[in-house]
Formats: C-alpha cells, sequence, structure tokens
C-alpha cells in the first residue's frame, strides 16, 4: 500500500476514533457514570493517533513535504472531523502521484 493510501484509510479511523471519543464515549462516561467507556475508546484512539503519526512521516518523506503541509495535516487531526476535510487534498494528490507513476519497464502495456 502506497504511503498515501495508508494515511488516508489511517485517518479515516483516527477520525472516527476521535468522533466516537467526544461524542459517545465521553457522554456516556459523564451522563451515565460510565468511565470505562472512555478508557477503552480512549485506548483504541491513542493507538490509532500514534499509527496516523507514523503514516504521516512516512508520507511526509516518501513525498518530500514541507513542514508548515506536514503540520497542516497533523493538526487537521486534532479538529473533530478535520480528517475528513483533509482526505479531499490528499485524494487529490494520491491520484497526482499515481498517474505521474510510470508503467513497469517504462513502456505502455501492448494490446
Amino acid at each position: 500500500m502506497n504511503a498515501l493510501r495508508q494515511l488516508r484509510w489511517v485517518a479515516f479511523l483516527e477520525g472516527m476514533s476521535f468522533l466516537g471519543l467526544l461524542f459517545i464515549a465521553m457522554p456516556v462516561k459523564y451522563l451515565f457514570a460510565q468511565p470505562l467507556a472512555v478508557r477503552i475508546t480512549g485506548s483504541v484512539h491513542g493507538l490509532l493517533f500514534l499509527l496516523f503519526v507514523s503514516s504521516l512521516f512516512r508520507a511526509a518523506s516518501e513525498h518530500g513535504w514541507t513542514a508548515r503541509r506536514s503540520l497542516t495535516v497533523f493538526g487537521a487531526s486534532l479538529v473533530p472531523f478535520g480528517n475528513f476535510v483533509l482526505d479531499r487534498s490528499l485524494r487529490r494528490e494520491e491520484q497526482r502521484a499515481e498517474s505521474a507513476t510510470p508503467t513497469a519497464g517504462g513502456t505502455s502495456p501492448r494490446r
């Protein structure tokens, strides 16, 4: 899996876990006095966040991103729904990268 596709998948999962933590687990904790919901969801979210940061470093190094671009991507993960907004630009960049990649052997396939 290429670096941008991996980043998009991990960002999606991390964004979903963040929303689950904010809008499901935290209300359950405070409205129903069930702190276990935050403990479990928070642990999953923490693991996915670490995977996100790792995927971000991989994508940034493979695609030569500037520090500003990397920080923008990182910042999007800190804002609710930010990863979903970010996905649009990552998808375009992934499509450009795939179209710029030459076919195997540098020739087009024969018909």
